[in-house]
């Protein structure tokens, strides 16, 4: 059975949402008052009102489909929830040095746990998956940097396809020259893989300490899908 006490990514949702509720009430108000904070502060309540539905999304999908998500997968979920949504958006912290960083690094932890719920569906058992914490990890590991470089296929795609400057090659209106053009990208690959590198090291160590703790990296489900072999 499920354990009936409240996790802690519930808690991490709970200040998620009323932070957004906040927003809406304060800066809606204000908007009303025809007295806005933010340049598009219209948009702006919109994303965040986006977001309190982003927040309560992996819980409806747990109720309909029976599984629980992992927890340490849901904890820097709702991290980066609030750091892109509520501060980076609605507050505007996109202004701090390094935000979309921060931001990157936290993608790539989620991406690399992930692979965790992967790597241990594609077991037998979950006997399988724990007695391996250094493959299941070196796996989460790849999964989360396979995906960021992906990420920037489809960011340098888009910029060819579409003249856009996900990539960061303009400033200004100006062509970047030499490494100055290649700073973005590459420091987004760094991120990503400071990022898996993170949450392989935080997998293998708690697998190492306490093999039963592959529980919070996995779905649980009450029947076998195919993300885990593991019943509740």
């Amino acid at each position: 059975m499920q354990n009936k006490r409240i996790r802690f990514s519930t808690w991490l949702c709970a200040i998620n949402i009323i932070s957004m509720l906040g927003y809406l009430g304060y800066f809606g108000f204000l908007l009303l008052k025809n007295q806005p904070k933010f340049a598009d502060q219209s948009l702006l309540l919109v994303e965040v009102g986006v977001g309190i539905m982003i927040a309560l999304l992996p819980y409806l999908i747990e109720k309909l489909g029976r599984f629980y998500f992992p927890q340490v997968e849901l904890i820097f979920f709702y991290i980066f929830l609030y750091m892109s949504i509520f501060l980076g958006s609605g507050l505007q912290f996109y202004g701090v040095p390094f935000w979309d960083k921060y931001e990157h690094i936290l993608s790539a932890i989620m991406l690399a746990g992930l692979g965790y719920a992967i790597y241990a569906g594609l077991q037998r058992s979950s006997r399988n998956a724990w007695q391996t914490p250094f493959l299941m990890s070196l796996f989460a590991f790849t999964f989360g940097v396979t995906c960021g470089v992906f990420w920037e296929f489809y960011e340098f795609t888009a910029d060819g396809l579409a003249g856009l400057n996900l990539q960061r090659y303009a400033s200004a209106g100006k062509l970047l020259l030499g490494r100055a053009a290649l700073m973005d990208t590459m420091t987004d690959l760094i991120a990503d893989v400071v990022g898996a590198f993170l949450m392989a090291a935080i997998g293998y160590i708690m697998m190492k300490n306490n093999p039963n703790s592959i529980r919070h990296l996995v779905f649980q489900s009450k029947h076998q899908n195919i993300f885990s072999n593991y019943t509740l």
